[in-house]
């Protein structure tokens, strides 16, 4: 569990997070959402330890990441994985280098033989066994995806981050790393925290939602809870999808018959 109190952070002098308090649970995919600029990434950011904010606090079961000793941040962090926007694999590298990189970096004791085991199993639970020798130019966006995936849970994480997962795919290929995301959560018992603004994702997978607005967390439920708020921001946000106006009233129309 990850739990975050009072987070602020401002950039030359303008608030964009403003005491954000949250709890985000075990085992759940937790969805961060709102409009573009609301904060989302900053959030991440700060939770993660990429950007420190202002004010406030992150627990990590318990352990408070900006007051601990150096040792401390860092045990917490290799316990982090990280599914970047653009997927930010290196391009001079193969499917399988990529994939292994933590474990060079992090990981030293460990053998080749033992680094490849590790790296086939994260490829082949992505669905992507055997595109060990591939490089990314060669695979297509929602491919890349999934290596991101694998490379981010080949340390076998209790946390993971994914900052806009559904970024520049289509809707098929959106909705499998949806699912993905959901199975590695449930299978692995992981907090997961992913920021979009895809009410797709949202409906699919949303768990745990906290909803931010103007820098202020204005909303925390489930999917299906949504659809029946009364905060006029986010109804704003959610029933801009045509898609979302047609579910409610179809909603409404089976509650009333």
């Amino acid at each position: 569990m990850i739990t975050v109190k009072n987070i602020k952070k401002a950039f030359n002098g303008k608030e964009v997070l403003k005491g954000i308090s949250a709890e985000f649970k075990q085992g759940v995919t937790n969805l961060i959402i709102g409009s573009s600029g609301t904060g989302k990434s900053v959030l991440l950011k700060c939770i993660v330890g990429l950007i420190p904010p202002d004010e406030g606090s992150v627990f990590f079961d318990g352990k408070n990441l900006y007051e601990s000793d150096r040792e401390q941040q860092r045990a917490i962090r290799e316990q982090l994985g990280m599914l970047f926007q653009g997927s930010a694999l290196f391009d001079s590298m193969t499917v399988e280098q990529n994939v292994r990189f933590p474990l060079d970096m992090r990981s030293k004791g460990m053998s080749d033989a033992d680094k490849l085991e590790r790296v086939n199993f994260c490829l082949k639970r992505v669905g992507l066994e055997g595109s060990n020798d591939k490089m990314p130019a060669e695979i297509s966006g929602g491919m890349m995806k999934r290596v991101g995936i694998a490379r981010a849970i080949v340390m076998n994480p209790k946390y993971l981050f994914c900052d806009e997962p559904n970024s520049g795919l289509d809707p098929q290929t959106s909705i499998m790393i949806d699912n993905l995301i959901l199975e590695i959560t449930e299978e692995y018992n992981m907090t997961t925290i992913a920021v979009t603004h895809d009410m797709n994702s949202v409906m699919e997978i949303g768990k745990n939602i906290v909803f931010l607005s103007g820098g202020y967390k204005e909303w925390e439920g489930t999917k299906e809870q949504i659809v029946h708020s009364d905060v006029e921001s986010l109804n704003d946000f959610v029933f801009s999808n045509s898609l979302m106006v047609a579910y409610k009233k179809s909603e409404e129309e089976r509650a009333n018959r």
